[in-house]
């Protein structure tokens, strides 16, 4: 049985991150269905599921390839945005970051260290702030 399987799935494309992420959105409006008595609760999971199953058959590899490459490029702007806002959140308490007037570079300074000349590392502009 599982050799047919395995002979049966040759050449075709599989599972891949688009298809997980899809399982778990449609388990997740599972779930939901549950305490939310709706029509679209229950439809969308089951055309999730459909589109999962038609996705791993497919023989057309360079499609679902393509699809999964640009899942993956949005899923690593999402997560660039969020990883670059806690990467800041951390250092807001040993840090000022403050944006060059002319340039807009941005520049890490330490706190505490009072009024003090900033120079711009890009553009060599000066200016004062308070750490």
């Amino acid at each position: 049985m599982k050799e047919k399987f395995q002979r049966f799935m040759m050449g075709r494309y599989g599972a891949d991150e688009l298809s997980r992420f899809m399982i778990i959105v449609a388990f997740v409006l599972v779930v939901l269905s549950i305490f939310i008595r709706s029509g679209l609760f229950s439809w969308v999971p089951l055309i999730l599921l459909v589109l999962i199953y038609v996705r791993m058959f497919s023989k057309n590899v360079q499609k679902r390839y393509a699809e999964n490459q640009k899942f993956m490029e949005l899923k690593d702007r999402v997560t660039g945005l969020f990883h670059g806002q806690k990467k800041r959140l951390e250092q807001s308490k040993d840090f000022h970051i403050y944006k060059c007037p002319k340039c807009r570079q941005k520049i890490r300074i330490p706190r505490g260290k009072g009024k003090i000349s900033i120079t711009c590392p890009k553009c060599g502009d000066q200016f004062v702030k308070k750490s």
